[in-house]
């Protein structure tokens, strides 16, 4: 007989205790979160369960991130929770950017009590009596929305909520619990004697592949003698990494990847051309444009991944392997990216071709000395740095902004972690708290690649991964501006405000001060930035390192890359030598990336 959590041994349990044991058996190591008096029963069920280990963030929003972090690099669900009001209205941003990028997480979001509802509760979000509805607000931005009216009502909901977060399109869940309903008693069902059923946190079976689909697409694709794959993070969340490899031998495919799936494919294999879009290559414009076929495997190619490549892709006949439709005109092939691969690869002949000669994913020229003076340290060399040292089976995790431009364009993937662009919403600050979640789920070094801009908004998480003794190294490109934005005014505004350009902020001597455990480092050079992070790396917890940068450093950007000397002319005088002519098509639509 099942015994209540006051020992009443009345076969019921409270609802929280129901919820945290069932996380547990779906394999959740985890819940993320920050506390309340709306929430605080399910922490105390997490913490009476034993095998859940309950994370407290500094914020919800970072909260969420940490969830996403360990859903990206684990492949399993991702759990927050959070208290009512201000603290549920943190978790938005952060549930918004999982539901664009298709990452699977759970919501458990406290409530007032039922009985104080349209009754002028503090934080009343029912929709009652005038307060506003959070499922309103939190349905558009998940799979799966709904309130937990009474107890037994989660026996049905937690797992349809659960479900829908591990189903194509994935994506977050949220709960709404009461928290009155949190503390009601629930009989748990008997246990099922027949065969075990598939774990609620596993993704759910995958649905046939169209065979009239497959056929067209293989015969397109063996027609070719000469195919661009532009592969994206749906690779990654299929674990199809080795599918997509053989698929491009078959093939003798070029290799190209969007910018938040550098990790899909060996940044050093001779056929991997470069990142596509707006923070990529020029080589893989110039493969799109020989080859016969373009094949998108696990990405509908959103804006980011196909800024410059739009009229090279109208003039070529495209295929998408992807459970989604792509954004641009293509023969699809839709359902799980591993079976389309496979199904592929089966109808192709056997055994690998070699592929054209290519010249590879070259960088856009470094910044000169001229443009980069002082004490500032080049992305290119503090990249190159960063590269020296980091291991090949830690997890990257770059923010937005020029930090993430540079990243995204010089630093290659290590060859065996994964390598996380937040592209979705790109908010600021998330890989704070996201490189916290993948670090604390796999236990592996986590490098997390943020400008002062994100530092400033969550960089505050790093107490956390402090308390935690999480094995994440905080490298912090410090520009003393929102220097993206600042370009754009330069550049594309003429230069007549200096909102964006900020008083010089020592952020590694105010760490050092705040946290005296962490080890620290104000890099002054390249040098001293490899070997800080090296010392990281030998280490079993967190590090962090700052370094400056200068402002007026043009990343490797699309849009700003006609103000460069490179292109056409002096960037010191951007905004009066380039007409509005000169500005890139592309810009007019990229409207903010960092």
């Amino acid at each position: 007989m099942t015994v209540s959590a006051d020992g009443s041994g009345t076969g019921t349990v409270r609802l929280v205790d129901h919820l945290a044991g069932e996380l547990a058996g779906a394999g959740v190591t985890h819940v993320f979160g920050v506390g309340g008096a709306n929430i605080e029963d399910l922490y105390d069920a997490v913490h009476r369960v034993g095998t859940v280990r309950g994370v407290v963030a500094k914020h919800e929003f970072s909260a969420v991130t940490m969830a996403d972090g360990y859903a990206r690099t684990t492949g399993r669900l991702g759990v927050v929770a959070a208290t009512s009001g201000g603290g549920a209205m943190n978790l938005v941003p952060g549930l918004a950017e999982a539901y664009a990028s298709r990452v699977p997480l759970l919501a458990l979001v406290g409530q007032p009590p039922t009985v104080q509802e349209g009754r002028g509760a503090f934080q009343d979000t029912s929709g009652k009596g005038d307060s506003f509805d959070a499922g309103e607000v939190f349905t558009p931005i998940s799979r799966f929305c709904a309130r937990v009216e009474d107890a037994d009502s989660l026996l049905e909901l937690l797992p349809r909520a659960m479900a829908a977060a591990m189903t194509e399109p994935r994506g977050p869940a949220v709960l709404l619990l009461p928290k009155d309903v949190q503390q009601a008693h629930l009989r748990p069902p008997e246990q099922d004697p027949g065969p075990p059923a598939a774990e609620p946190s596993a993704p759910a079976p995958a649905t046939p592949l169209d065979r009239t689909a497959l056929t067209e697409v293989a015969d397109i694709l063996r027609r070719a003698d000469t195919v661009l794959v532009i592969a994206g993070e749906g690779v990654a969340a299929a674990d199809a990494r080795a599918e997509l490899a053989e698929l491009a031998g078959r093939l003798g495919a070029w290799v190209a990847v969007t910018p938040d799936a550098k990790d899909v494919f060996d940044n050093r294999h001779p056929r991997f051309a470069g990142v596509a879009g707006v923070m990529g290559h020029a080589n893989v414009e110039q493969c799109l444009r020989r080859a016969d076929v373009c094949l998108l495997v696990g990405t509908r190619l959103p804006l980011l991944a196909r800024g410059g490549l739009e009229q090279a892709l109208a003039a070529a006949d495209v295929v998408c392997l992807d459970s989604e439709q792509p954004f641009v005109a293509a023969t699809a092939l839709g359902g799980d990216v591993r079976d389309a691969l496979r199904a592929v690869t089966g109808r192709l002949a056997p055994g690998p071709r070699a592929c054209p000669q290519h010249s590879g994913p070259l960088p856009v020229p470094a910044p000169d000395s001229a443009n980069v003076g002082g004490r500032t340290v080049p992305f290119a060399r503090a990249l190159a740095a960063v590269e020296a040292a980091l291991p090949e089976d830690a997890h990257v995790f770059v923010d937005a902004g020029n930090t993430g431009a540079s990243a995204v364009h010089l630093l290659p993937a290590p060859r065996h972690g994964r390598f996380v662009v937040a592209l979705g919403m790109g908010g600021m600050g998330y890989t704070f708290g996201a490189g916290i979640g993948a670090a604390l789920a796999t236990g592996r070094r986590t490098y997390v690649l943020a400008g002062d801009g994100a530092f400033f908004m969550h960089g505050a998480e790093v107490h956390t991964a402090v308390e935690l003794s999480a094995p994440v190294t905080f490298v912090v490109f410090n520009n003393n501006a929102h220097a993206m934005c600042a370009l754009r005014e330069e550049f594309l505004q003429g230069g007549v405000r200096t909102d964006d350009l900020f008083g010089r902020t020592d952020i590694a001597a105010g760490v050092a001060a705040a946290f005296p455990s962490l080890d620290v480092t104000g890099a002054e050079d390249a040098t001293r930035l490899r070997e800080a992070l090296l010392r990281g790396n030998a280490g079993g917890g967190p590090a962090f390192v700052a370094l400056d940068c200068d402002p007026r450093e043009i990343p490797p950007f699309l849009p700003f890359q006609p103000f460069t000397a490179a292109g056409t002319g002096d960037p010191g005088r951007a905004g009066t030598d380039h007409p509005e002519s000169k500005e890139n098509a592309d810009e007019r639509r990229v409207v903010r990336a960092g």
